[in-house]
């Protein structure tokens, strides 16, 4: 049974020596329907995204979210996209953009184990794009589930901060075969002061989905 870690900074730490391979999928799950209840209450015009900043240990980086690629849920997890790829590096792959429509599973993010050692870190965020003003006014949760850890589960519609993008979890992968999980929930103005606050060093101009 999952435990939740539930304080910022609660970290879980597993030696991926001893257990002789990855633990298998993690899955990184936003969700704000609800049902559909919030989306039909306001007319389907909440749109929330779920992103990562992800480092491979051959000191390849990028981000990855809904202002990156086409809004669509086309993409194939096997061809190398701005959604990232399952079955090649990145082994991140964004499922596809949830811009409040029809979805009831809200936008999921899958790191291969098969790839996952090529991983050096991975930091979660989740952001409003459009739709509300505050976090408080959405009924949002994002899950972080790492088999062999804690889920990091955080229901953004508890959180009181007036800034627009939160960094949920750093997932990080050791050279010494050991993965660490460590919940952050520190709240931002945008991508680039998160990005300041965790020393990615991306330079970055307004985006849009249109």
């Amino acid at each position: 049974m999952a435990i939740e870690l539930r304080k910022s900074g609660d970290r879980h730490r597993i030696n991926l020596a001893k257990t002789k391979a990855f633990p298998g999928e993690i899955k990184i799950n936003l969700d704000w329907s609800k049902g559909g209840f919030m989306k039909k209450m306001f007319g389907g015009a909440i749109d929330l995204d779920l992103g990562c900043f992800y480092e491979m240990k051959d000191g390849s980086k990028r981000l990855i979210d809904g202002l990156q690629f086409s809004h669509g849920r086309g993409g194939r997890r096997d061809q190398q996209t701005n959604q990232g790829c399952y079955t090649q590096k990145p082994f991140i792959w964004h499922q596809g953009d949830d811009r409040g429509g029809n979805s009831e599973s809200g936008e999921t993010i899958l790191v291969n184990p098969a790839g996952a050692s090529e991983i050096k870190r991975i930091i979660v965020y989740t952001f409003i794009f459009d739709g509300v003003a505050q976090w408080s006014q959405t009924d949002a949760v994002v899950k972080v589930s790492v088999p062999g850890n804690e889920d990091i589960i955080v229901k953004m519609g508890d959180q009181n901060s007036n800034k627009r993008f939160c960094a949920i979890a750093a997932i990080e992968i050791g050279d010494d075969n050991t993965l660490e999980v460590r919940k952050l929930v520190t709240f931002h103005d945008n991508h680039s002061d998160c990005d300041k606050m965790y020393g990615w060093g991306f330079n970055y101009s307004p985006g849009s989905k249109d």
